[in-house]
């Protein structure tokens, strides 16, 4: 049975280990640990088998900046789950989990960019159409957006930024 819960001090050494394994290289890991070494986690949980991490989720602040003004939100990524596990709704379970987290302390938006065929079971829909850029090249299927509260984007348009820790070498 898979156990979804916050990350602990305990937890940072097999996150590392799940998101190089989930994506074959140290680049979402190097984003993990930049992020937490800023204090810019808003979430963090993992899914446990046992008493082995098997999945992790993280979410990040993120600004939509508008002309009139900037609004806050969250940023989504990675999510992660060991190889081994994947395909047996772990991810589904974080997702669902991290979503309702984001929601319990007041956020009303995320964004991420991911696979166009995953994120839309979770409401999940594509930002551009909406006017909301990234500052980065992305494909336009890939980039998402998530209303927590229903009308909390309320018509604004503008680009995202996420943090720099996202940008930066692994």
């Amino acid at each position: 049975m898979v156990v979804i819960r916050k990350e602990l001090p305990e937890d940072i050494d097999a996150i590392r280990y799940v998101n190089e394994q989930a994506f074959g290289q140290k680049d979402e890991a190097g984003i993990v640990k930049r992020l937490r070494d800023a204090n810019k986690v808003v979430v963090s949980l993992v899914a446990v088998e046992g008493d082995r991490v098997v999945g992790h989720i993280l979410f990040s602040p993120a600004t939509l900046e508008t002309e009139g003004s900037n609004l806050e939100a969250v940023a989504l990524g990675p999510i992660a789950v060991l190889p081994s596990h994947q395909e047996k709704g772990i991810g589904s379970e974080l997702m669902r989990a991290g979503l309702d987290e984001c929601r319990r302390l007041g956020h009303g938006l995320v964004f991420l960019v991911g696979h166009p065929d995953y994120y839309p079971r979770f409401g999940f829909v594509r930002a551009r159409p909406a006017g909301i850029d990234h500052e980065l090249e992305v494909p336009e299927e890939a980039w998402m957006f998530l209303e927590l509260r229903e009308g909390a984007l309320a018509g604004r348009r503008g680009t995202v930024r996420f943090q720099p820790e996202f940008q930066e070498g692994a």
